[in-house]
């Protein structure tokens, strides 16, 4: 088991006390659309990354084995003064690429618009973390490729990587202020908060994983302020619940822009130049609005408690299919999970359109639960990785009860439409 499945566990419950903390102390740091949102968009990226994440282990493999300078054996890295000297090091190294990768993924267009994903909740807390980019495979291993010419082995740098990214789990919180001494040295969560702001006088600040150091050193640190509050959230705001718009929304500004402007250096320029360039013509006849942090307000549409209830069911249920997916895959690989990715990734989707309130979604979710379902449930049938007939009970009453449920909110919209 890796380290990041090993503390999958600790995120889910870190999360669930931090959200009854926080409706004790009517806090009001959690918002259940938002929430789900940020978790569904996690949950996308994870069911992606089934397919995707050998593409970085087979580029770095193949140069460690061919570039590398140091013939380093993982023997070294031992319980010893030394073999801990080299842990340190390996964890500093990949830190320090890190900041490099987080900071360019700020600053240049393409990769914020893998990025932007993760910023783009307008709240902050623990299920914020788990909102990452389907996309990050595309580009974020470069940034990486100095350690593995320097020759670490590759166990060792996936070790401290993954440790990398656990710790950057519990710095998306606010029930944590500020830390003193602490916050000089790692990041914090008061750390962390700047990163996430879209105040002036916070963007593009503090990037590194697990040590503040980096930004002092390369000039990208800012404190937060008692005299500017942090407003979370991306100046174009993406305004809906759409995981998979979440990930394409700012490669199409980008492709916008790229196709309609004139000069070909233009066209290209718009992918590789500073987040927020545009071509002169572009801007010049479709200029973007500046935003006002005054006049903020958080994409909240309200959908009344019956259908959020549902959607909370339904965002139960994806979890049962995630970790369904996790256990198959164990035992499968990704023959065995593709109809289920299927599945859930059509459960996300219309997750997202219910927790809109967007017009046919409740025929969209019926299409899913008859049409998507039992295509992919008719196609595990006559495979090899036939599903359990327990496994039918339990989704035949799933399905059962969701229709009935549709049938009772249906009637629900109708007669508040004919009471309007």
């Amino acid at each position: 088991m890796d380290l990041i499945t090993f503390a999958a566990p600790f995120f889910v419950a870190a999360t669930i006390i931090e959200l009854i903390v926080d409706r004790l102390r009517g806090s009001k740091f959690y918002r259940a659309n938002d929430a789900i949102n940020s978790l569904s968009t996690g949950m996308l990226y994870m069911s992606l990354g089934y397919f995707t994440k050998f593409a970085a282990l087979v580029i770095w493999g193949y140069v460690l084995q061919n570039f590398a300078l140091i013939d380093m054996s993982t023997s070294w890295f031992d319980a010893s003064p030394r073999g801990v000297a080299l842990w340190v090091v390996a964890a500093l190294g990949w830190d320090f690429c890190y900041y490099w990768f987080h900071r360019a993924s700020h600053e240049v267009s393409i990769l914020w618009a893998s990025h932007a994903v993760h910023h783009q909740s307008e709240d902050y807390n623990l299920s914020t973390a788990q909102r990452q980019t389907s996309s990050g495979f595309l580009f974020g291993w470069i940034f990486y490729l100095p350690l593995f010419v320097i020759g670490f082995p590759l166990e060792v740098l996936l070790t401290v990587g993954a440790v990398n990214l656990i710790y950057q789990f519990w710095v998306h919180t606010q029930m944590i202020d500020r830390l003193g001494v602490m916050d000089r040295i790692m990041i914090t969560p008061s750390n962390h908060r700047v990163h996430h702001a879209q105040n002036a006088p916070y963007i593009d600040k503090n990037y590194g994983g697990m040590l503040i150091l980096w930004d002092r050193l390369f000039g990208t640190y800012a404190a937060e302020r008692d005299d500017e509050a942090v407003v979370f959230g991306v100046r174009k705001p993406l305004a809906n619940w759409n995981q998979f718009w979440a990930n394409l929304q700012v490669y199409d500004y980008l492709l916008y822009d790229s196709i309609r402007t004139k000069r070909w250096r233009d066209k290209i320029g718009v992918w590789f130049r500073r987040t927020g360039w545009r071509p002169a013509d572009m801007e010049a006849a479709h200029p973007k609005q500046q935003s006002n942090l005054v006049e903020f307000k958080k994409f909240d549409p309200d959908i009344g408690q019956g259908m959020q209830r549902y959607v909370l069911f339904q965002f139960l249920a994806a979890i049962s299919l995630g970790l369904l997916i996790a256990n198959v895959y164990i035992g499968g690989g990704l023959r065995a999970i593709a109809a289920l990715c299927i599945m859930l990734w059509a459960h996300l989707y219309t997750i997202g359109l219910l927790n809109q309130g967007r017009p046919n979604a409740l025929v969209f979710e019926s299409l899913r639960l008859v049409v998507v379902n039992g295509a992919a449930l008719f196609a595990m049938r006559y495979s090899e990785f036939a599903v359990a007939p327990a496994a039918w009970v339990w989704i035949g009453i799933y399905t059962f009860v969701s229709m009935l449920w549709i049938i009772k909110l249906k009637n629900l919209v109708k007669t508040i439409t004919s009471t309007a």
